[in-house]
C-alpha cells in the first residue's frame, strides 16, 4: 500500500487478489479488523467502496524506519563487505541481496545508493553480480571471535577451549543423551576454516567443512538486523557461500547455536545466543523501530482513547485517518517465545 503511486490506499476488492501472494489463510477483511491500529477500513467519499489505509502512526513508523537506515550507511557497506569477504570468490548474486534486504537493514534503492555509490568499495560486475574491490582486514573477523575473547578472559578457559567453539544455550527440556556431552566437546574443539579465512573450504574432512558452513551461517545471522531470517532466503547465499549442505538439517543439528521456528507458512532460524527473555540482547535502532512497529500490532483490537475518539468520529464520517496513542504500553516481545505462542495456535 505504501509503494502505491496513485494514493495510499486500496480498495478492499483489490486486496481481496493479494490473499495467496501474502499467504493468508482467512479473508483480507478478516485480517484487516484484527489490527486497527495498523489498518484504517473506510468507506471511499466518491466511488462508495470499502477500502483500507495504513493508520497515522504506523505510517510514521514506516518513514522512520527508512530515515534511520539511511542514517546507519556507513554500518550497510560495511555489513555488504563483510559479506562480500565471506564469499568465496568475493562476489556475491545481488538478487541473493534483494532477497534479504529487510533482515540485512539495505535501504529500498541498495542497488544505487550503497553498491553504485561507493564504487571504491564495490563493482557491479554485471546486472546480478557485485564484486569487492578491495580486502579490509579490520573487517575479517567474525562476531563469535568477541564472545570466545571473553570466555577466554572471564573464565580463564585455555586457547584450546574456546579457539574454535561456540556459545551453546540449549532450550528448556532439551533431553541430552549419553555421550552427547563428550561429542559435543569434541566438536567444540575441532579446528575449521573460518568465515573469512582465504583456504580451501573442503580441505579437513566432512566435519570440518560442516563446522565452516555453522560458522558462515553463524556470521551471516549476527550481521541481521534482528538476527533471525527465513530458512528459504539463507538458500541464495549457498553457492556465493560454498555451502553444499542441507542448511535446515545442518540447522536442526545444532539447537544449541539456532533456533528454528514455524509460523504460518514460513520457517524461521533465530540466532539462539542473540536473544535474552525474548528481546535481543545488543538491540540496535533499525530494530527499535520494529518493535515500535510489533508494539501495534500486538495490540490487536485493544481501543485507545484516542482509536475510541476516531469511532466515534466514523459514525459521522468515513473518511477520518485513525490514530493511536503512542504511549500505550505493552508487556513482552515479538521474539521466540511470541513465535512459539503462535505456532501454538
Amino acid at each position: 500500500m505504501s509503494n502505491r503511486k496513485r494514493g495510499s490506499f486500496v480498495s478492499l476488492q483489490l486486496m481481496s487478489r493479494w490473499k495467496n501472494i501474502i499467504g493468508l489463510n482467512v479473508t483480507v477483511t478478516s485480517f484487516l479488523q484484527k489490527y486497527p491500529h495498523v489498518f484504517d477500513l473506510f468507506v471511499h467519499p466518491f466511488r462508495r467502496n470499502m477500502c483500507c489505509r495504513i493508520t497515522r502512526k504506523m505510517k510514521e513508523l514506516i518513514l522512520l524506519e527508512d530515515v534511520v537506515v539511511r542514517q546507519h550507511e556507513i554500518e550497510v557497506v560495511k555489513r555488504v563487505k563483510k559479506l562480500l569477504m565471506m564469499s568465496l570468490n568475493g562476489t556475491l548474486h545481488v538478487h541473493a541481496l534483494r532477497l534479504n534486504r529487510r533482515e540485512l537493514g539495505l535501504p529500498c534503492d541498495f542497488r544505487e545508493s550503497i553498491l553504485g555509490k561507493y564504487c571504491d568499495e564495490f563493482r557491479l560486475v554485471d546486472l546480478e553480480i557485485v564484486a569487492l574491490v578491495g580486502w579490509d582486514d579490520e573487517l575479517g573477523i567474525a562476531h563469535v571471535e568477541k564472545w570466545r575473547e571473553r570466555e577466554y578472559r572471564e573464565k580463564w578457559l585455555s586457547e584450546f577451549e574456546t579457539k574454535f567453539a561456540f556459545p551453546i544455550n540449549f532450550p528448556t527440556g532439551f533431553k541430552i543423551e549419553r555421550g552427547f556431552r563428550e561429542k559435543l566437546k569434541t566438536w567444540q574443539r575441532l579446528s575449521y576454516t573460518k568465515p573469512y579465512e582465504r583456504k580451501d573450504v573442503k580441505c579437513g574432512g566432512e566435519q570440518r567443512y560442516e563446522k565452516r558452513a555453522v560458522a558462515v551461517l553463524h556470521e551471516l545471522l549476527s550481521l541481521t538486523v534482528e538476527k533471525m531470517v527465513e530458512v528459504d532466503q539463507l538458500a541464495h547465499f549457498r553457492r556465493d557461500f560454498a555451502i553444499e549442505v542441507n542448511m535446515r538439517e545442518l540447522l536442526l543439528r545444532h539447537p544449541g547455536i539456532f533456533y528454528i521456528s514455524t509460523k504460518g507458512n514460513a520457517q524461521t532460524v533465530f540466532l539462539r545466543e542473540a536473544y535474552e527473555k525474548g528481546g535481543l540482547v545488543e538491540p540496535n535502532p533499525v530494530y527499535a523501530v520494529r518493535r515500535n512497529m510489533l508494539e501495534l500490532v500486538l495490540l490487536g483490537r485493544r481501543k485507545t482513547k484516542q482509536l475510541l475518539a476516531c469511532d466515534e468520529f466514523k459514525e459521522k464520517s468515513n473518511t477520518v485517518v485513525c490514530e493511536v496513542d503512542g504511549d500505550v504500553k505493552r508487556e513482552g516481545d515479538w521474539a521466540i517465545p511470541f513465535l512459539e505462542s503462535s505456532e501454538k495456535n
